[in-house]
This record gives structure tokens, sequence and C-alpha cells, in this order.
């Protein structure tokens, strides 16, 4: 049940960030970012660099990243720095997928959406808003979701199921002018959501708290109810002065629904 705010806890491991080693990231810098969590306290930090089956994507440098790794431990010796990747579409190209985890080398590992589906050059979702109601955008990608958790097993977390509210348009006519985050309502889609939700709890996976847009409590309260077990903080930081952000307020968010922290601070946080 849920335990109410907590008083003070420390900052959880922040499990999901990118640095210069992710395609998409031009201001990322894996040292400076290492510099930043010691200057925050955390307890740990997971690079989880991109890896994504679309056309505007480049390929990971795997060796380049993890020697980079090992250089960031030897001068940091009290962090505890994590390896890992973000796959996005894992589904999709399953050979691929399996060929870059073969040989274990990464240990977080994260599978996301972040592509329109079959649109030609498998282009971010927020395209499919300038010809479909942005609660039908939210529906497909739901769906594909579904698609995901079934047809790849190879994940630990699942990042940001709120993907789509990062450019939830202001009107739910095709092609309106102008985003707000702030107006996204999970509601319009609570019956798929509660389903994906519980796919991923059957699945005995992790769902991601991602603060760059901070997760709806809804949609927290809802794995909750469908027997969610373990919860994953991620700032999806893509340069080191957005470690951490909204991770204060986060862990209130999670407790009050009824999440709390391990013994061990590089835990997940599980349910109470």
């Amino acid at each position: 049940m849920p335990i109410g705010r907590l008083d003070y806890v420390s900052l959880p491991a922040d499990n999901h960030v990118h640095s210069e080693w992710s395609w998409d990231t031009s201001k990322g810098d894996m040292e400076r970012t290492c510099a930043r969590a010691v200057e925050l306290g955390l307890p740990s930090i997971a690079f989880t660099e991109h890896v994504d089956h679309t056309a505007r994507s480049r390929p990971f440098d795997a060796e380049g990243y993890l020697a980079s790794i090992a250089r960031c431990r030897d001068l940091f010796p009290d962090l505890r720095i994590l390896t890992g990747v973000e796959i996005g579409e894992a589904h999709w190209d399953p050979d691929d997928t399996a060929a870059l985890l073969s040989g274990g080398r990464f240990e977080r590992i994260l599978a996301s959406l972040h592509s329109a589906g079959d649109l030609e050059g498998r282009p971010d979702l927020a395209i499919r808003y300038d010809t479909d109601p942005r609660e039908q955008v939210l529906r497909d990608y739901l769906t594909e979701i579904e698609k995901m958790i079934t047809g790849f097993d190879g994940f630990q977390v699942l990042a940001h199921i709120d993907y789509p509210a990062r450019r939830w348009p202001v009107s739910s006519t095709p092609g309106a002018s102008g985003f707000d985050k702030g107006l996204f309502d999970p509601r319009v889609c609570e019956e798929e959501y509660r389903h994906v939700l519980g796919l991923l709890a059957g699945a005995g996976r992790v769902l991601e708290f991602n603060t760059r847009v901070p997760l709806h409590p809804l949609i927290l309260t809802w794995w909750y109810d469908v027997g969610g077990d373990a919860l994953s903080f991620a700032s999806d930081a893509h340069r080191p002065e957005r470690l951490a952000d909204g991770f204060r307020e986060a862990v209130q968010v999670a407790a009050a629904v009824g999440f709390a922290p391990g013994r061990d601070p590089l835990d997940f946080w599980r349910r109470v």
C-alpha cells in the first residue's frame, strides 16, 4: 500500500543516461557526466547509449564506448558506473539485437520505441501527429509497445512508456499547430495502458520513471494496480547538467503510490 511522502531519501541511481557515444547527443560527455554524478551524490549511473533501428541513427561503436567506460571507472573509483544500451524497436531487427547482446557486456538493457512504425524511413513518432488524431497516435504506439514486449525478451526495463507525451499536440485535430506536454492525459487510452502494463508486469520487467517529461502519476498507479513490482528512475540526460533532473520530485510521487527503495541504493525501487 502507499507509504506517503518521504521526509528524506537519497537520490536513486540514474539508470538511463546518454553520452557522446549516442548518435543523437551533441553535448554529451561521459567524463563530465560522471563528475556531475559524484557532485550530486548519486550511488550509480548507467550509460544506456542509443541503438536505434531507424534511418536517421548511426552505428553504435560498442568497443569505443566500452573503452570510455573503463577509463571513467579508473577516474571515478567511488562511483558505480554501469554499462548499458537503450535498444529502440528491438523487435524489428532481432538478429542485429541478438548479435549486440550476445557478449553479455551490458548491465542495463532498456527497450524503447521512438518510431512511427511502418512509414518509410521509420521516422520519429511525432510525425504521425500531422496526419492522425493524437489519441490514435497514442493508441497505435501502445499497440506497438505490446508487440515489443511480447516479441523481445532480452530487456530489463521498458523506457519512457509515455514517449508520445513529449510532443503532445494542443488539439486532437491532425496537424494542429503547437505542442504542450502538460496537456497529456493518459486516460484517453487507459484500457490500452493497463493492458500493456499488465503484460510488462507478467513478464517480470521493470517500468521506467522517466523525468524528462515526468511520468504521469496515473500511469504509475496503474502499474501498481496490475501488480508491477519494480521501478527504475531515469533522467534520460543527453548532457551532464541534466543528470538526475526531477529526481527529488519523482521519488515523492513513487512513494505516494507505494514504491520504496531497497536496502542497496543500487537496487530498483520495489512495491511495498
